[in-house]
């Protein structure tokens, strides 16, 4: 054989191995989810309308003033009747929180949750090889994370990151650290626990801004299983297509809009400002400039990019009919199809304006909104781990298809807007998912109604006067 050709023919097929090797490396980069699990605490936890105003009435720091305050809010929450609270409450000790209260209410979730998902796909917790755990409100020594190592016996080397103080869009920041590890060690299996301390926080004084967080959070929390093996790829629900972290940290104003802190008399709580929605819309309209050319088709964005052109034309030839006066933090309709690269959305369920807001925004219809209008009837806002039980909704419903694309956008203090895009790896069915947080009540979903019924029992307050207000006979 001539020798250039022998030469030419190696390095051919050392440039096909080299593109070969590359393709295969990518393979073990993807970051698939193989299974979840959502907390559903016991019913003995469970807050009722009457319950509701027996926590209300036992907080001496209330008046008639914010009792109308708080009636109003609950109300107009979309909260139902059917969320859950943590221990110390039902025993009526809010007001002396201790530490084993918060650490108690974390084991109930992590035994009950890591347990269920790590029995049902057969996997010991000396496989796991990275432990991530993000809980805000509650830092311990030794950590969160290592009271599950050390409750399942997890193997030495596991690598671990316990996450605090990071808010309601933790869970995507745990995913995204899981999701750089694979990008360096292939063949790994990862393990997320998210979820909240309510107990040792629940707020027991009168300032509004921070009794708010009582109304809006519940208990809940979901483990996550992540994996790059390809062997259990097959086996797997979603693959992560991109995440796109947003933080605003560094605008005093949006650092400031939700900070726990104390108000006069020295109780520490929540505190949510007014000019938490501001912050919000300005955090997600940074976050949907980056991710929004890595989800939608080309066809939309040339579509996008012509109408603002000729929005713009005519705004130069009449400014007068281009400026709009609206009040800050009102959602403003991106003008853009989502739904030409995404078919469904899981929104946090940071309250009723929250939804309402980005369902404006993205020009959602209800049927896009229910899974988030849903979750947070049933379960409420449980922090972080409010997106898992909005996915869950969604595949309870059998809405889920292979190939179908999951928008899942959330958001926490800091200020931070955190999104990213799964697909959906097969189809998925609620006899595919045994452990399905919503098995037990998905055919009652959506009701009818989801008003709640705290106004036709306790409207009446709102006909009271200051001067003349007592509490009468048979309140509770």
């Amino acid at each position: 054989m001539d020798p250039l050709l022998l030469l030419f023919s190696l390095l051919l097929s050392y440039l096909f191995f080299k593109i070969w090797k590359l393709i295969d490396s990518k393979k073990d980069k993807d970051c698939y989810i193989l299974d979840y699990q959502c907390h559903k605490p016991s019913d003995d936890r469970m807050v009722s309308t009457q319950f509701s105003g027996e926590i209300i009435h036992r907080n001496k720091n209330l008046g008639l003033n914010e009792y109308k305050f708080l009636l109003k809010a609950i109300v107009s929450s979309g909260i139902g009747e059917q969320t859950y609270a943590p221990r110390l409450v039902f025993e009526g000790r809010e007001e002396r929180p201790s530490l084993q209260d918060g650490i108690s209410e974390m084991e109930e979730f992590y035994v009950d949750s890591i347990g269920k998902l790590l029995e049902r796909q057969q996997i010991s917790p000396r496989e796991v090889d990275i432990l991530v755990v993000n809980v805000s409100m509650l830092s311990t020594m030794p950590s969160l994370a290592s009271r599950i190592i050390n409750h399942y016996k997890m193997r030495e080397d596991v690598k671990v990151y316990n996450l605090t103080g990071m808010g309601c869009s933790a869970s995507l920041i745990s995913v995204d650290i899981v999701k750089n590890i694979f990008k360096s060690y292939a063949n790994k299996l990862a393990l997320i626990a998210t979820s909240e301390s309510l107990g040792p926080n629940w707020y027991s004084g009168n300032n509004r801004s921070m009794i708010l967080a009582n109304c809006l959070f519940r208990s809940g929390g979901c483990a996550i299983l992540l994996t790059n093996k390809r062997s259990l790829t097959k086996k797997a629900l979603f693959r992560l297509k991109c995440m796109v972290r947003t933080h605003h940290g560094a605008r005093e104003e949006s650092y400031n809009c939700c900070i726990q802190s104390e108000d006069d008399q020295g109780r520490v709580g929540f505190y949510l400002g007014k000019n938490l929605p501001k912050a919000a819309t300005r955090a997600f309209v940074d976050n949907l400039k980056v991710i929004t050319p890595k989800i939608l088709p080309v066809t939309e964005l040339l579509r996008f990019m012509l109408k603002l052109l000729i929005k713009k034309i005519k705004m130069r030839q009449n400014p007068s009919k281009g400026s709009m006066n609206l009040p800050p933090g009102t959602p403003i309709k991106a003008g853009i199809n989502f739904k030409t690269g995404i078919e469904h959305f899981c929104i946090h369920t940071g309250g009723k304006a929250v939804i309402d807001g980005i369902g404006h925004s993205l020009d959602l219809s209800e049927y896009d909104i229910e899974p988030a209008r849903m979750t947070l009837h049933r379960f409420g806002n449980t922090s972080a781990s409010s997106l898992w039980y909005v996915l869950a909704y969604m595949e309870a419903k059998e809405r889920l298809k292979r190939g179908d694309r999951v928008f899942m956008i959330s958001f926490g203090a800091g200020f931070k807007c955190n999104s990213c895009v799964w697909e959906v790896v097969r189809d998925l069915t609620v006899g595919g998912s045994k452990g399905n947080v919503w098995n037990h009540c998905i055919d009652d979903y959506p009701p009818k109604s989801i008003s709640n019924p705290y106004l036709e029992k306790f409207g009446w307050i709102q006909d009271e006067e200051l001067d003349t207000f007592k509490i009468p006979d048979g309140f509770m």
